[in-house]
């Protein structure tokens, strides 16, 4: 079962989405400068996904649960949506698993299509 990327530009940069296969977004990355930048930070997602150590789940200044995916360096390559509960979130961990290493990436940034 594999998810979806969505590469897309922003006002600032560039940005992706990690979509599960029911197009539900479950994972965001930062915006980065150029399209190249954000195409590795996929590729980090892709590799790092499948290590249950990369993840962290943190919680937000409102006390809702999230996760954070992480790069061997430690730098956050991609985060979540809050979650009501933490069972929730360990369940969108899981979701990202699942989906990230097979991923297709669908490259929005074209303004001609």
């Amino acid at each position: 079962m594999a998810g979806t990327f969505e590469l897309k530009k922003t006002k600032a940069g560039f940005s992706f989405n990690l979509l599960a296969s029911n197009k539900k977004v479950i994972l965001s990355s930062e915006v980065y400068e150029t399209k190249r930048a954000a195409q590795n930070g996929i590729a980090s997602v892709q590799k790092n996904a499948g290590n249950e150590s990369r993840f962290e789940i943190r919680q937000s200044k409102k006390g809702q649960p999230y996760f954070v995916l992480l790069a061997s360096n430690q730098v956050v390559i991609g985060k979540s949506q809050m979650y009501s509960a933490r069972k929730g979130c360990r369940g969108g961990v899981q979701s990202v698993k699942r989906h990230a290493s097979g991923a297709k990436v669908i490259d929005l940034t074209d303004s001609s299509k």
